[in-house]
């Protein structure tokens, strides 16, 4: 959505490479490959929402005095405070979709490594190990 609008070179443009994409898919490839489940509660997915909901409020707030928005899509002096709000919401409303998709995915999907006390599951992983070589 903002990619177009932006062009990074050098070490912004690896930083963002890596923390808008690389990152994200790692975290659900070692989720999923990792686990341990079932780990995300509703009230995980609903903390979640705390710190940017909050967050939303302040850029808005601060916005009000300053007229800088970190975001054209929040951007209160060029959309108008309804369609800031309005764009806000739908990336809250996707987000939340997403959080409930991956509480739904964690609660059915079983992980590679249990949840045990440190160490144990590594030990159980060489021990496994061992016993195909023999």
């Amino acid at each position: 959505m903002l990619a177009p609008q932006v062009h990074l070179t050098g070490a912004a443009l690896a930083v963002t490479i890596g923390f808008h994409y690389i990152s994200p898919w790692a975290t659900i490839a070692a989720s999923l490959l990792f686990g341990p489940r079932p780990r995300i509660s509703w009230s995980t997915v609903a903390g979640a929402f705390v710190w940017p909901l909050a967050w939303l409020v302040y850029i808005f707030t601060q916005g009000a005095f300053t007229d800088w928005y970190p975001y054209p899509f929040l951007d209160v002096t060029k959309l108008g405070l309804g369609a800031a709000i309005r764009n806000a919401g739908r990336v809250v409303v996707l987000a939340l979709a997403f959080a409930a998709l991956f509480k739904l995915a964690d609660a059915r999907m079983p992980a590679l490594l249990r949840d045990t006390a440190p160490g144990v599951a590594l030990a159980g992983a060489i021990s496994a190990v061992g016993r195909v070589r023999r």
